[in-house]
C-alpha cells in the first residue's frame, strides 16, 4: 500500500492560518475617524457626556420628586428627559467610537497577517508537495532516498521555527477573534442606543408639546407677546439689534413686575397714611449670573469667543459643532422671549435669565419652545439640524457679550 509522508502538526497549522488570513475588513456602521488616537480622544468625550447627562437627569428627576409646584415639577420632569435623549445620543458616539477603534486595530493586524503569510505560503507549499510523494516513488527513483533522508534532517531543524511562528499567528489570530467580538458588541450596543433615543425623543416631543399648550393657556398674552416678537424680528436691523430690543422689553417688564401691587382705597381717606410698601423695590443688579449655567449642546468647540471669523468680524459667542439632529436645551433656567427663524441663522431661540442676562442659541433646525414659555436649565429648546450642524451661544450680560465658558457649572 502506498502511504504519504505525514504532515506534521505544525504544518497542518500554518495551513489553517493561511486560510484564515484574508483582506484587510472594511469598517461597517462606523463614523470615520482619521486615525485610531483621535478615535479614543472621541470616545473618551463620548464617555465623559454620558456620566454628565446621566449626572443632570438624576439632579432633575430628583428636584421634581421633590417639587410642589405643578408647573416646577413639569419643567424639571421634561429637562431631565432632555438629558436623557442627550445620554442616549453620547451612548450612540461611544458605540461609533469603539467600534471605529475595533476596525481600525483589525486593519491593522490584518495587514501585518498579510506581511508573514508570503514566506509561509512558500514553506508551507514545499512540504505539503514532500508530505503527498509516496514513499514507493522515492525508492524508484536514482537519488530519492538520499533526497529524503537531507529533507528529514532539514525538516527537523525546520519544525521548531515553524513552531515558533504558528504560536505567534495563533495569538495574533485570537486577538483578531477578539477585535471582532468588540466590533459585534460596539454595533450591537449603537443600534440599542438608537432604539432607545427614538423612544425617549417621542416621549420628548410630546411633553414638550403639551407644556408649550400649558404656557399659553397659563399666559393670555402669550400670543399677543409672540406676535410682538415677530414685529421686532421684522423691523430689527440685524441680530444684536433684535438682542436689544428684546432685552429692554424685558428689562421693562421686570421692572413693571417688581412694582407693589394697586394698594386698596381706605374707607377714611383723611386718615391713611403712606406705607412703606408702596415704595417701588430697587431692579437688581447685573452682576450675579445666571446659575447652573451649561452648554446648549454637546459637541466640538468650532470657534471660540472673540475669535475671527472666516473674512467676518470677531465671534460675539462661541460656535459649537454637535451630532446631527442633536438634542438643544436651554443653558440656564429664564423666559422664551423668541423662538423662530431668523434671516440666515435658522430657528433661533432668545432666553431671558434674572438680573440683566439674556442668552442666544442660534442654528437649530425644529424648535420645541415657545414665546413666553418658563424654562429651566436643561429644558428642551430644540434640536440641530441633520447637514454639517453648527449651533452657536451667545451669553450677554446688559447687551454686552461676555465669554460663555467662564460661566459655566
Amino acid at each position: 500500500m502506498i502511504r504519504s509522508v505525514a504532515l506534521p502538526v505544525s504544518i497542518a497549522i500554518v495551513v489553517g492560518v493561511l486560510t484564515f488570513v484574508r483582506a484587510p475588513a472594511e469598517a461597517q456602521d462606523g463614523t470615520s475617524f482619521a486615525n485610531a488616537g483621535e478615535a479614543r480622544q472621541a470616545l473618551d468625550v463620548a464617555r465623559q457626556q454620558q456620566r454628565n447627562a446621566r449626572a443632570r437627569s438624576e439632579m432633575l428627576e430628583k428636584k421634581a420628586a421633590q417639587s410642589l409646584e405643578a408647573a416646577d415639577k413639569a419643567r424639571q420632569e421634561i429637562a431631565a428627559l432632555a438629558a436623557r435623549v442627550q445620554q442616549a445620543e453620547a451612548a450612540i458616539a461611544s458605540a461609533e467610537a469603539r467600534l471605529a477603534i475595533a476596525n481600525t486595530q483589525r486593519r491593522a493586524l490584518d495587514r501585518q497577517l498579510a506581511v508573514r503569510r508570503t514566506p509561509l505560503v512558500q514553506l508551507t507549499g514545499a512540504l505539503q508537495s514532500l508530505a503527498r510523494r509516496p514513499l514507493t516513488l522515492s525508492a524508484l527513483q536514482p537519488g530519492s532516498l538520499r533526497d529524503l533522508v537531507h529533507t528529514r534532517a532539514v525538516l527537523d531543524s525546520t519544525i521548531p521555527l515553524v513552531r515558533e511562528r504558528t504560536a505567534a499567528l495563533r495569538g495574533e489570530l485570537d486577538r483578531a477573534r477578539a477585535l471582532e467580538e468588540e466590533a459585534r458588541l460596539a454595533l450591537g450596543d449603537r443600534r440599542e442606543s438608537e432604539k432607545t433615543l427614538g423612544q425617549r425623543r417621542t416621549k420628548l416631543s410630546a411633553l414638550a408639546e403639551r407644556e408649550r399648550q400649558a404656557a399659553q393657556m397659563a399666559s393670555g398674552g402669550a400670543d399677543r407677546e409672540a406676535r410682538r416678537a415677530l414685529i421686532l424680528a421684522e423691523e430689527a436691523r440685524d441680530l444684536d439689534s433684535l438682542v436689544g430690543k428684546l432685552e429692554a422689553a424685558g428689562s421693562l417688564r421686570e421692572r413693571l413686575a417688581a412694582l407693589p401691587g394697586p394698594i386698596p382705597r381706605p374707607a377714611n381717606p383723611q386718615l391713611a397714611t403712606a406705607k412703606a410698601s408702596a415704595v417701588p423695590i430697587p431692579f437688581p443688579s447685573a452682576t450675579a449670573p445666571p446659575t447652573r449655567y451649561q452648554l446648549p449642546v454637546d459637541g466640538r468647540v468650532a470657534r471660540g469667543f472673540g475669535e475671527a471669523g472666516e473674512g467676518g468680524p470677531r465671534e460675539a459667542g462661541i460656535s459649537l459643532v454637535p451630532r446631527a439632529g442633536a438634542q438643544v436645551v436651554a443653558p440656564a433656567t429664564g423666559r422664551v422671549a423668541f423662538a423662530g427663524p431668523y434671516r440666515g441663522y435658522g430657528m433661533i431661540v432668545i432666553v431671558e435669565h434674572p438680573n440683566g442676562w439674556t442668552s442666544l442659541v442660534t442654528g437649530l433646525a425644529g424648535l420645541q419652545a415657545a414665546v413666553g414659555q418658563e424654562v429651566t436649565a436643561g429644558s428642551p429648546l430644540g434640536t440641530a439640524g441633520r447637514n454639517a450642524p453648527r449651533v452657536t451661544l451667545e451669553l450677554r450680560r446688559e447687551g454686552t457679550p461676555v465669554n460663555p465658558l467662564d460661566y459655566l457649572r
